[in-house]
């Protein structure tokens, strides 16, 4: 018995202790919106893009088969390149028993299109349609993907193929590479278990003791219940194939190749090498950087994207791949192999190396102060909820029933959000509908950082600047699906 069968028996005598019945996991996923009626269709308009949602089957290889639901009958779904700027119609059909949303993620867009229950988005009806209208913005690289509540159901949510990626082409393009390579990481076949392997890729040296503290005191079952449930995946794909199957990325020696990374993994941070090469980071989850910077490893927590450069300069066959083995040897990598090369994938373990934000922002660039700090705390209590960790921002767990407002924000403010994790797990923290400046991580400051994504490493914090200038409503949530399906999440309104 391999580790993985061993955690995948481990999970299942778990669950026969009992979990909560999926109805009421699901609660708040059909919201009194469920009922409205979506978009109409104009029978002489046609839309520019098309996206059917449906169940499926995905082929990772020969051997194993996925059934799961897509976007067209594949994953990743189609790739959209929209014009910044540039207004676009999108049909959408949903083909499945169940209302469903689409989220336009790291998108300036209406509260009423970005694709959240939470912002009160009309859904996606179940066996019906929705058209969406939209003006896309900012440019880069940005995804689409479901967002939906799946508590112990894994057929749901980001545990589904429901996933594509977007490129937002801008208005001028430097052009400082010879072509693009699109690459959406996603692991399939989930499970659940009691073991959290997360690799601690960027956590400082050193804790916060105060974060400790607080832990110590938020959680009264530590130590007297087992650990929450966790996610362990039994199969791994870039661009829906397993490592050695599909096409490889058939490069010539000299070529520049820029390689768009999207992270779309519903739990799981994740790691690239490719042996012999290096990496110029130019944009993170789609913005600009200012400072471009060579890495050897690129590291993605869920739903991060990177914009990479790679000058295909050291001929050969190689494993683009996760730097977990266990995790490339089970399908998370693609070839690449050179023109006139031929042979056998290799792959060579690359330099140990930790990942930090700083280096690609601008050490002198000028912090304007914010309008006012908002404090967020980030607590759990183990095995809270029929088993599943509860998490709780603030001290206060999202209701899903009622989907409060939990913050009112002010148009055209700028709000500094301090996010303290009292926690032991690293959390991949997601701002809807506004792009964020990283101004402090671990106790560094920190400048010209534009995300939406930004991971917080255990007991540590980080603040992020934005100004409020989408009114309407905003979610900010953990992008790991068991977390923000069992409270973490907070809404915030602008006005």
């Amino acid at each position: 018995m391999d580790r993985r069968d061993f955690l995948k028996t481990a999970s299942l005598t778990a669950l026969a202790a009992g979990l909560a019945p999926a109805a009421e996991a699901r609660t708040g996923s059909m919201s009194p919106l469920a009922t409205s009626t979506s978009a109409s269709l104009a029978a002489d308009s046609k839309a520019d893009y098309t996206l059917r949602i449906a169940r499926g089957v995905l082929e990772l290889s020969p051997d194993k088969l996925v059934s799961t639901t897509l976007y067209n009958g594949d994953f990743p779904g189609p790739l959209l390149r929209f014009q910044e700027g540039k207004p676009v119609t999108v049909d959408i059909f949903n083909g499945t028993d169940d209302d469903e949303q689409v989220h336009w993620h790291g998108q300036f867009l209406p509260d009423s299109v970005d694709g959240a229950f939470e912002e009160r988005t009309p859904p996606v009806p179940a066996h019906g349609h929705r058209r969406e209208i939209f003006t896309p913005r900012p440019s880069g690289l940005r995804f689409y993907h479901t967002h939906l509540r799946a508590g112990d159901d894994l057929s749901r949510g980001l545990y589904s193929g429901q996933a594509g990626p977007v490129y937002i082409e801008p208005q001028h393009e430097p052009g400082a590479y010879d072509r693009e390579v699109f690459l959406t990481l996603k692991e399939f076949l989930p499970y659940f278990t009691r073991i959290d392997d997360d690799t601690p890729f960027m956590q400082p040296s050193g804790m916060e003791m105060p974060m400790v503290t607080i832990a110590a005191h938020a959680d009264p079952n530590a130590g007297k219940v087992a650990p929450g449930y966790e996610l362990a995946y039994g199969a791994f794909a870039i661009n829906g194939k397993s490592l050695g199957h599909g096409q490889p990325i058939r490069v010539k020696r000299g070529e520049r190749v820029l390689l768009h990374v999207i992270n779309a993994s519903a739990t799981e941070n994740r790691s690239l090498a490719l042996p012999g090469h290096t990496f110029k980071v130019i944009a993170l989850d789609g913005n600009p950087v200012a400072r471009a910077a060579e890495v050897p490893v690129l590291w993605l927590g869920t739903a991060e994207r990177v914009s990479a450069i790679v000058e295909m300069n050291h001929p050969g066959v190689w494993v683009l791949g996760d730097t977990a083995d266990a995790d490339r040897e089970g399908g998370m990598g693609i070839v690449v192999e050179y023109a006139g090369a031929a042979g056998k994938p290799q792959w060579q373990a690359p330099p140990k190396f930790m990942w930090d934000y700083r280096r690609f922002g601008d050490p002198a660039r000028k912090i304007t102060p914010p309008d006012e700090v908002i404090d967020l705390l980030i607590t759990e209590r183990q095995g809270a909820i029929h088993g599943f960790n509860e998490w709780r921002v603030n001290g206060v767990a999202y209701d899903w029933k009622t989907m409060p407002v939990s913050r009112k924000l002010k148009l055209g403010r700028r709000y500094r959000l301090r996010l303290r994790n009292a926690s032991d797990d690293i959390h991949p923290l997601h701002l809807h509908r506004h792009t964020f400046e990283l101004v402090n991580v671990h106790g560094h400051n920190t400048a010209g950082v534009m995300k939406d994504v930004v991971l917080v490493p255990p007991f540590q914090t980080a603040e992020v600047d934005f100004t409020a200038d989408q009114p309407g409503l905003t979610l900010w949530h953990c992008h790991m699906q068991v977390h923000m399906d069992f409270g973490f999440m907070v809404l915030f309104e602008t006005a």
